[in-house]
């Protein structure tokens, strides 16, 4: 009897790799797995994939043999070179129509090339976002994907059953062409950045106060069963509440340097290319990098004098304020998130559906959030909604927070506790709101220097030139928008 063929192949036996096939496979779908070292695959088929619908291939050719037509390959391999070095191994073998899918967190730049490389040689190609960490992977992901539209009646059953589910809806759905899926992922994880630099600044805020860990797992416990209810808030309070084997908290004694793999940087370099002010998302950004300079902290935290003043007010006001200033400042967050997915959807023809996209980080993902129901309400009532403070409910939430934000902030400035992230979020929603903002002074500075002209108000569209001296000339340099 004929081996029955795989429904999709999937290269790399990492745990995420490991736990989404076995995730296929308890829907009822047959895979292929490959691992470049073989040895992975011979040890998941004898183990944790035995007795289930799960065939091993010894190498790339042995992989594509064994798929059904057209063929679906999954790559969850590392970023970068190894995507298309795989590519480049599977070429040989592959037919008009097979499809390519990348699940890794690769550029979408490089996921718009690929697209365009591929679809020269008859193939399709599909870069997919998946998030949710190794728990996600084996029991219900968020998946993003994009690329070659043609692709998406092949796979959706697949991704769809296989997704996490909430109120009975897939968090998975075709998002546009090309690297639109890798660029929703890509602001996702950014987003998580800020959020988790969020999360961090009121832990330090909690230290300075002098909360011990056991209140403030008690704290962040009570602020999941409310707005902040997430995936994020949940997990802070079981890190708190974890003891070491010597039977003291473990989260003193991990060395306060955070790491990064990129999509933070990426998205923050996304914002100033395509001039959106995802401040909240650099700051957190460069607050992991802050944090690298450990060596250097030591030495400053020595020799550079800070507030001599400590925290004496009403620590359960403070902390009804923190809440209120979390709250606010994550809004801020998705705001901005959501913006610059606007700007790149002009930038490239995509047809985003912003309300789908909330509702696919509703589950299985690491920014699941109970307000991200709101964020879909919010673009189901206006698609054009320019910007989500602009909705009523994002509103009235922002003008409640605003008193105990303003106080967080003032009151870690005066006693020195950094709150990069919660700061900027709040010069972020003042300046949004300004109707007046110092610009005026910058254009005249900038033409002063060089030349670079201004326009007047009333007569926009018109750029002027002036000889601020009396010794410069009357020629203008070209103009400059921002």
């Amino acid at each position: 009897m004929a081996e029955k063929k795989g429904d999709i192949g999937l290269i790399g036996l990492a745990v995420m790799g490991q736990n989404l096939i076995l995730n296929m496979a308890d829907h009822g779908f047959t895979v292929v797995a490959y691992n470049r070292t073989v040895e992975k695959v011979h040890a998941f088929l004898s183990n944790e994939a035995k007795g289930k619908s799960i065939i091993g291939a010894v190498s790339i050719e042995d992989l594509v043999s064994k798929l059904k037509a057209p063929r679906r390959i999954m790559l969850l391999v590392k970023a970068g070179n190894a995507v298309d070095a795989f590519i480049d191994q599977l070429l040989p073998y592959l037919s008009k129509g097979d499809i390519v899918i990348d699940g890794g967190n690769s550029e979408y730049t490089d996921t718009q090339r690929r697209c365009k490389e591929l679809e020269e040689k008859g193939l399709r190609f599909v870069g997919a976002g998946v998030s949710g960490g190794e728990d996600g992977a084996r029991y219900g992901p968020s998946l993003m994907p994009g690329g070659h539209s043609e692709a998406w009646p092949h796979i959706k059953s697949i991704f769809q059953s296989i997704a996490a589910k909430v109120d009975g809806q897939p968090c998975c759905h075709w998002v546009g062409s090309d690297g639109a899926g890798h660029f929703v992922k890509m602001v996702h994880n950014g987003i998580e950045y800020g959020d988790m630099q969020l999360i961090g600044e009121i832990y330090h805020l909690m230290l300075a106060i002098g909360l011990d860990q056991s209140e403030m797992a008690y704290i962040f416990e009570e602020w999941n069963k409310g707005e902040l209810d997430s995936f994020l808030i949940e997990i802070t309070k079981d890190i708190l509440k974890f003891k070491d084997a010597d039977g003291k908290y473990l989260l003193p004694k991990i060395r306060d340097a955070a790491g990064q793999k990129g999509t933070g940087k990426w998205t923050a370099i996304a914002a100033l290319n395509y001039g959106v002010p995802v401040t909240l998302i650099g700051e957190a950004v460069f607050s992991r990098c802050l944090s690298a300079l450990i060596d250097e902290r030591q030495t400053a935290s020595a020799q550079l004098p800070g507030p001599t003043t400590k925290f004496s007010g009403d620590k359960l006001k403070f902390l009804e304020d923190c809440r209120q200033a979390l709250y606010a400042s994550k809004i801020v967050s998705y705001a901005q998130g959501f913006m610059l997915l606007r700007e790149a959807a002009k930038m490239y023809n995509w047809s985003l559906d912003y309300g789908s996209i909330a509702l696919m980080w509703r589950g299985g993902c690491i920014i699941r959030s109970v307000f991200l129901g709101q964020i879909k309400t919010a673009f189901s009532k206006d698609p054009t909604l320019k910007n989500l403070l602009f909705a009523p409910f994002f509103k009235e939430a922002i003008t409640k927070a605003q008193s105990g934000w303003r106080n967080v902030v003032s009151t870690a400035v005066n006693i020195g506790v950094p709150t990069p992230a919660l700061s900027t979020a709040l010069a972020f929603y003042d300046g949004y709101r300004s109707k007046r903002l110092p610009a005026n002074l910058l254009q005249a500075q900038r033409d002063y220097f060089g030349a670079h002209t201004y326009e007047l108000l009333g007569q926009e569209g018109k750029f002027i030139h002036t000889n601020w001296t009396g010794r410069g000339g009357n020629i203008s340099a070209s103009t400059y928008q921002a």
